[in-house]
Order: structure tokens, then C-alpha cells, then sequence
């Protein structure tokens, strides 16, 4: 099969981000970038390890036994057995985990289910790896559609990439549908990518799953995670996958020819987050949380604007746009960066059935949000008049 039309595109969200650096006092809320620093307890034991010169040298390619080793206790805490020398790698961040996962388990040519909406970046993941992304759309509610998804297996499906928490909508996948693309996963020989960045950012009494609690399906399942969230670390670019050992030698090597090891002084840094008291784990969830009530409030008052599903993680919502002159969501989004100076994400960069959509993110400060939505008030006032 010919792939010379998978064309690798920069991501529509570091797009808009561009776009947004060229005008002065944009407020964006784009891309997912907390807007807190990372936390001193962290900070405080990457200067130790600085200052003992424990940082200048390549790991080994896997990661630091000491911070694996932190890792496999602390899946093992959340239900999850995995083996700390053979398998987990920690990443230079989540993309490069799902990337390197992608060049090891799929050929070209072979298929990629993703969601739709999904991350962005997906889609470029899935095309580095020279195979085809199939898009299937979600439900109303944004959960998976079992008879949509049974659909769009083929004979040259390869793996699927599910976010759970969900980007960009913000949503929680049910076990029951979860379990059962697990069990079409092994009868149709197929991974299951798990990309749980946002596991940490839970905001109702949700009953939250993972795939990789269940001994049965490890040798199909990849699980992906960053400290680039939670812990406000996305410059840091830390995270680390785990699978069935089997799995895991084939990803170490494109691990190894894509980075050779995560930066050691980052994964000093997660070794400390790994480490950081429960409270303050929580506080910092508290803050998000705040915030996400912030900006539904203010969704709530442009209600003739946009209609929405609350987000029950992360720290993303995705709003559907009710104007029907301003549902391209690309016209819009560069209407409020030009116009209002608010950079948002046009909803038809997660997917086709993003179109219609906005992703715009409360990781941001109180103070951003509300100056965001006092313009996109005013852009919207001007626009009907």
C-alpha cells in the first residue's frame, strides 16, 4: 500500500499556538499548559541531584532503576502488576511512548483506530509510523458506540489508541465498553494503546477503570502516562509506559533509536512527583477543579452561544458551537485569536466529529479565564449586532 499521501502535518494545536505568539496579549487557551509552576518539592530535589552530579550521564535506556522502581510500587498501589526491570521504559513524555509503541507493534500499512474526537496528535503518531488512522465517532455523551467500533475492525487492524480520561472532551470511558474492546482486541489480535495522562485529574466521584487492572489482557494492552499534567511538568517531558515483557522488548528498541533514554535530570524530577505527599497531590487537583466550575459558569452565561458536557477530568471542555453561521470551527477559532485575541482550539483538529466544537482549557490561571471569556463575551456581542 502506498503511503505516500499520509503526510505528516505539525499538530493544528501548536498551530494555533504559533499563530497566537505573533499577536501581542493574546490569552490563550489552547494548548494544555498548567499555568502553575512545578511544585518546589520537586524543584528542590532536581537542584540536589544537580549539585551531586547525578545528571549528567545517560541512564540506561529503560529509565533509572530507582525511579522504575518507584513506578512499579506505585502501579502496584493502583491494582496494576508490572515487573520494574522488564517492563516499563520510562519516556521523554507520553507522545514519544505512544510513537515509539507504534513503530514497534504496527507495519505499514496496517490500521489505528482512533476515536474521534481524540488527541491531535494522534493522528501524526499513527502517520510516523507510516500506518493509517481510522477515525470512529463517539456517542452524544462522548462514550464509545460498540456497534460503530466492531465496524471499523478490518483484517489489517493493528492496534486502537484510547485516551481515558478523554482529551478533549473531558469525559470518563464506561467499564463495560472498555472491557469489551479488550476482549474484540484479543479475538482480533489487535493493541490497545492506554494513554491515562489525566487519570490524576478526576474531579467527581467517578468510578474510574483502567485496562491494565486486568491480568487477562496485559499482553495487548500499552499504558502510557506523563507527569506533564498533574504535576505541571510539561517542559520537563517525563513519562513512562508499562506492558507485557514481550511487548515491551520490541518498544525499547525504537525507544532506544528515537531518544536513547528520557532526560535524566527530568526523571530526577519524577522521581520526586512520584514521591510528593498526598495532600498537596490533592490540592492541586482542588485547584483544577476550581476552575473547571470558573469556566462552566461562564459557559452557562453564554448559553445562546454554546452548549456543553461538563468535564469530569482533566482540563479540557469542549463546547458545541450553536451559531450556525460560526460552526467551521477553523473560521471561528481564528475570528477570536485575530479579533477577540483568545487563542481556542478548533474543535475539527480532535476528529471529524469534533467539527462544530471548541477545546478550550482551564488549566489556566482564574484570572486568563476570565479575562478569555469577558473578550469572547464581547467578540459575540458584536458578531449579533
Amino acid at each position: 500500500m502506498d503511503n505516500g499521501s499520509q503526510q505528516i502535518e505539525l499538530s493544528p494545536i501548536k498551530q494555533i499556538e504559533l499563530l497566537a505568539s505573533k499577536i501581542p496579549g493574546v490569552v490563550s487557551l489552547a494548548q494544555g499548559i498548567p499555568a502553575d509552576d512545578t511544585p518546589s518539592i520537586i524543584k528542590d530535589e532536581v537542584i540536589s541531584a544537580l549539585q551531586l552530579g547525578k545528571a549528567a550521564r545517560y541512564s540506561l535506556t529503560y529509565g533509572l532503576p530507582q525511579l522504575r522502581e518507584e513506578i512499579s510500587q506505585h502501579l502496584q498501589s493502583i491494582g496494576m502488576e508490572y515487573d520494574w526491570e522488564r517492563e516499563i521504559i520510562v519516556t521523554a513524555g507520553s507522545i514519544e511512548g505512544i510513537t515509539a509503541s507504534l513503530l514497534a507493534l504496527v507495519s505499514p500499512g496496517d490500521e489505528v483506530i482512533i476515536t474521534s474526537p481524540s488527541y491531535a496528535s494522534y493522528q501524526q503518531a499513527i502517520k510516523v509510523a507510516r500506518a493509517i488512522p481510522v477515525e470512529v465517532d463517539l456517542d452524544d455523551k462522548w462514550q464509545f458506540d460498540l456497534d460503530a467500533f466492531k465496524k471499523k475492525i478490518s483484517k489489517r487492524t493493528k492496534a486502537v489508541i484510547i485516551a481515558n480520561p478523554n482529551n478533549p472532551t473531558g469525559t470518563i470511558f464506561a467499564k463495560q465498553e472498555l472491557i469489551e474492546i479488550a476482549k474484540l482486541a484479543k479475538s482480533n489480535n489487535f493493541f490497545i494503546i492506554l494513554d491515562e495522562v489525566y487519570r490524576d485529574l478526576i474531579y467527581e466521584d467517578s468510578l474510574f477503570f483502567s485496562l491494565a487492572e486486568l491480568p487477562e489482557f496485559r499482553d495487548v494492552i500499552v499504558r502510557v502516562y506523563s507527569f506533564s499534567k498533574a504535576y505541571a511538568m510539561t517542559g520537563w517531558r517525563i513519562g513512562y509506559l508499562h506492558s507485557d515483557k514481550r511487548n515491551v522488548d520490541e518498544i525499547i528498541k525504537t525507544h532506544d533509536a528515537l531518544v536513547t533514554c528520557a532526560p535524566v535530570i527530568s526523571q530526577y524530577a519524577a522521581l520526586a512527583a512520584l514521591l510528593m505527599p498526598e495532600e498537596q497531590k490533592d490540592q492541586i487537583r482542588q485547584a483544577y477543579k476550581n476552575r473547571r466550575d470558573v469556566i462552566v459558569s461562564r459557559l452557562d452565561k453564554m448559553s445562546d452561544i454554546f452548549s456543553y458536557q461538563k468535564p469530569t477530568a482533566a482540563y479540557f471542555v469542549f463546547p458545541k458551537i450553536k451559531l450556525l453561521d460560526w460552526q467551521d470551527s477553523w473560521r471561528l477559532s481564528l475570528a477570536l485569536l485575530e479579533q477577540a485575541k483568545v487563542a481556542v482550539v478548533p474543535g475539527v483538529s480532535f476528529g471529524k466529529r469534533g467539527e462544530g466544537h471548541i477545546r478550550v482549557c482551564f488549566g489556566r490561571s482564574v484570572h486568563d479565564i476570565n479575562i478569555a471569556f469577558d473578550r469572547m463575551e464581547e467578540f459575540f456581542d458584536k458578531i449579533k449586532t
